[in-house]
């Protein structure tokens, strides 16, 4: 039979969709059941899309579930519907605890956030398409606005790559917070969800950062370990922080306004850091 180039990529993507919806169906369902703007592609305007998505969810569940062993607290204070905007501390070499909490809020309470992602990860090659089809989105304030209009959960973790590369013995000391999360929920009237994650401090400690800035990454990290290790991962949601209560939207353009807020969201993420570390009884337990 003679197939042209064409149709025989057509043939092995949809034999790799059928494959895809037998071996990932149970995290299929969970994404299934959470509505997506579909933009006439298969995708919504930023890349998401349900059955690429459950690839990845059907890989991090396993970590969540067997290698960290993540223990959540505190889920109900995450709103099941509406604008919303989730803040947690960042660490641990890689990005395994957005991973995590992505994961976590997928299963167990039925929403999708939108992680956030750097200014050089759209420039990674296969990585930033895989993380889009997952849901990441560039953090560009409009992105971000057409997200919170739409009713959408953000994921931002505001300390960034200072976070990541923080010393081990720094461990659990959050960095200076970036204010856009702030600036965002005054301006579109949206909670802020403060979240504490503890065991990412562990997973991976920093030997060495080489001066490497392919596709505008700021280093190479060199982990001590080629894997994270087993630590377990405890997640604590704390209530909601209304931080625009008793303001306007246009006073998102003030600074020190914006500024206050954002120091009110890194003390709730310290103090749950603290609360986790206190109520922990162990590193692998």
């Amino acid at each position: 039979m003679d197939v042209r180039p064409a149709e025989l990529q057509s043939l092995l993507g949809q034999a790799g969709r059928r494959l895809a919806s037998t071996l990932w169906a149970e995290p299929l369902e969970h994404l299934r059941s959470i509505p997506y703007r579909d933009a006439g592609h298969g995708h919504d305007v930023f890349g998401y899309e349900p059955l690429h998505a459950a690839l990845s969810l059907s890989l991090t569940e396993l970590l969540h579930r067997y290698w960290f062993r993540v223990r959540s607290h505190g889920t109900e204070h995450v709103p099941r519907q509406g604008p919303a905007v989730l803040v947690g501390n960042h660490a641990g070499t890689l990005p395994f605890d957005a991973m995590m909490v992505w994961t976590d809020v997928i299963l167990r309470c039925r929403r999708l956030p939108r992680p956030v992602a750097d200014h050089f990860v759209p420039a990674l090659p296969y990585v930033s398409t895989l993380y889009a089809r997952s849901g990441v989105v560039g953090g560009s304030a409009g992105n971000l606005r057409a997200l919170l209009e739409a009713g959408e959960l953000l994921l931002i973790f505001p300390e960034g790559v200072p976070g990541i590369a923080k010393p081990f013995r720094e461990r659990y000391q959050l960095r200076d917070f970036r204010v856009g999360h702030a600036e965002l929920a005054i301006r579109h009237q949206a909670p802020v969800v403060p979240v504490g994650i503890v065991g990412s401090e562990e997973q991976m400690p920093q030997v060495a950062r080489l001066p490497v800035h392919a596709f505008g990454v700021p280093y190479l990290p060199v982990p001590l370990t080629p894997l994270p290790l087993p630590v377990r991962y405890h997640l604590h949601y704390g209530e909601p922080l209304h931080l625009h209560e008793g303001l306007r939207p246009e006073d998102a353009d003030d600074p020190e306004v914006v500024h206050r807020a954002a120091e009110r969201v890194r003390h709730a993420v310290q103090a749950l850091v603290n609360e986790g570390l206190r109520l922990r009884k162990g590193v692998f337990r």
